[in-house]
């Protein structure tokens, strides 16, 4: 993948915490960095089918002085997202630097960096309580609604019988593929809201649930903390995610396994 690159684009803005940092404007330094496939028009010789370079630095320059934010940090994470969103780039990294922070040591600036990446994930949907087909619905319709999420596969429901010997209600399990620049952590964040707004009740471990929304992989990431486990675990032993998953992402390798799918 090839990369368009912009150095030390100069703006003059309000951010930072003190008050006069917010009515006293300053430099602030901008390094941006796209991946983006630009070989059809570099054979072509074509402007409209690359990044306009020009039109970015004015919407990164418009951006910064159009908002005030507390933190550097904040006017980083803000810039790349607003990137991810207005154009087809694979990722994007972003530093912002602060030459003239309000520091009482000699240096030359301050910066923080971010990179946002899309990725392939792979979900698991379950519904065995109430109308389960518009429960699963639902989901995939708030997910399309997300401006940081991309829909790009959905599986046949697959009924099956409830796992793990608590539910007693047949279910009806679905997968989805979709690509992100979310963390995990964002993600899961967001599959628990859309549960909340399905009413799930989380009172009986593997009980019948309106609506039930695993990460089976994200990308070939590993985790394992106490709020996150990517590949999920114990995911290749369940036919409802498996028969789902060959469906739409047969040849997705397991980052632990290194098995395709369409092995499992």
């Amino acid at each position: 993948m090839s990369s368009i690159d912009i150095h030390n684009l100069k703006v003059t803005a309000c951010h930072g915490v003190l008050p006069e940092e917010k009515i006293n404007r300053q430099p602030f330094y901008f390094d941006v960095s796209m991946q983006y496939d630009f070989a059809k028009s570099a054979k072509e010789d074509n402007l409209s089918l690359t990044l306009n370079y020009d039109k970015i630095m004015h919407e990164v320059s418009d951006f910064c002085k159009d908002n005030t934010f507390d933190l550097i940090e904040t006017l980083c994470h803000r810039t790349a997202i607003m990137l991810m969103r207005n154009y087809p780039i694979k990722s994007v990294s972003v530093t912002v630097k602060k030459p003239q922070a309000p520091v009482s040591l000699p240096f030359d600036n301050v910066s923080v960096s971010t990179t946002l990446t899309r990725t392939a994930v792979l979900l698991s949907l379950g519904s065995n309580m109430g109308d389960r087909q518009a429960y699963l619905e639902m989901a995939i319709k708030r997910l399309e609604e997300h401006n940081d999420i991309t829909v790009k596969k959905v599986s046949s429901p697959y009924e099956n019988a409830p796992y793990g010997g608590v539910a007693k209600l047949p279910f009806i399990n679905m997968a989805v593929e979709i690509s992100t620049y979310l963390s995990p952590y964002e993600l899961l964040e967001y599959l628990h809201l859309i549960e909340r707004e399905a009413k799930r009740d989380r009172s009986v471990r593997w009980g019948d649930r309106t609506l039930d929304m695993d990460i089976i992989f994200y990308g070939d990431k590993a985790l394992d903390d106490d709020t996150l486990t990517i590949p999920h675990p114990d995911y290749q032993n369940r036919d409802f995610v498996i028969i789902p998953l060959k469906e739409i992402a047969p040849n997705f390798v397991c980052p632990l396994s290194r098995k395709r799918i369409s092995e499992l």
